[in-house]
């Protein structure tokens, strides 16, 4: 989904909402029911909307999100698997947080979606279980007690470093002038990074390189090796490349599809 800046409104929705950002940062005043939360938003933050509360966003920018519904019935389901009451079930509302987890989900679901979904129901209802499966592990009043993972990035460091790959996605980065920014040594910082975010540094950029790619081949405005370039690779080649590995389609098939 995307929304322009100003202000969005949502009437509640029967199920659990998790919100994915994708695109660049932005800052937004977030509320759900009467919890509220305000600041930068960067890609891959994940905000949780619960069931049957509504929602309002006050956005200083264009706000890019990939939006997923988690119906009650598939959470209950699940606890029982877990041999719990779900009546003791209580999805949490979350601002603006991290989880490598849902993060990954989320992307997997948004390139089955962006290929026709190929693999069938089965990937996808396996996808949605394990969704739901960390919806009530993490973000729920079933919840383990949270503990922090050793030598995991502090989030002002980490929204540091990922904001500045956002701005610059566009030119080579080296991890030593992305460590330099989140204030930690290159062995720190990929260590910290990837325990934070769940992949390295490096499969971070290419993905988001990927992701980007395809958000401006969908405009259409740019030839594909416009965009190759526009997004940080040295030639169309090598954007082909990583964006069948991690979305399962070639540039051009994403262009026309939006054609």
């Amino acid at each position: 989904m995307t929304d322009p800046a100003g202000g969005v409104e949502s009437p509640p929705c029967d199920g659990v909402r998790v919100c994915i950002h994708a695109g660049p940062p932005i800052y937004a005043l977030s509320r759900y029911g009467s919890a509220q939360h305000q600041g930068t938003v960067i890609f891959g933050d994940i905000d949780i909307v619960p069931a049957h509360l509504p929602a309002a966003w006050e956005l200083r920018g264009t706000d890019i999100n990939l939006v997923i519904t988690i119906e009650e019935e598939l959470l209950r389901r699940v606890v029982q698997g877990f041999h719990a009451d779900p009546r003791h079930l209580e999805i949490r509302s979350r601002f603006q947080v991290r989880d490598a987890r849902i993060e990954h989900i989320g992307w997997a679901l948004k390139a089955e979606m962006e290929s026709g979904y190929p693999s069938g129901a089965l990937y996808v209802d396996s996808l949605a279980e394990g969704l739901a499966a960390c919806l009530v592990h993490n973000h729920s009043s079933l919840a383990r007690e949270p503990t922090r993972e050793r030598s995991a990035m502090g989030a002002r460091r980490l929204r540091d470093a990922t904001s500045f790959i956002e701005a610059n996605l566009s030119r080579q980065l080296s991890l030593a002038e992305i460590a330099r920014v989140a204030g930690l040594s290159v062995s720190q910082f990929t260590v910290q990074f990837r325990r934070s975010i769940g992949v390295s540094a490096y499969q971070y950029v290419i993905r988001r390189r990927v992701e980007r790619a395809a958000a401006l081949l969908r405009s259409g405005r740019l030839s594909i090796n416009q965009v190759a370039v526009e997004v940080g690779f040295c030639h169309q080649s090598h954007l082909a490349v990583h964006m069948r590995r991690i979305l399962g389609v070639a540039p051009r098939e994403i262009r026309n599809r939006a054609s």
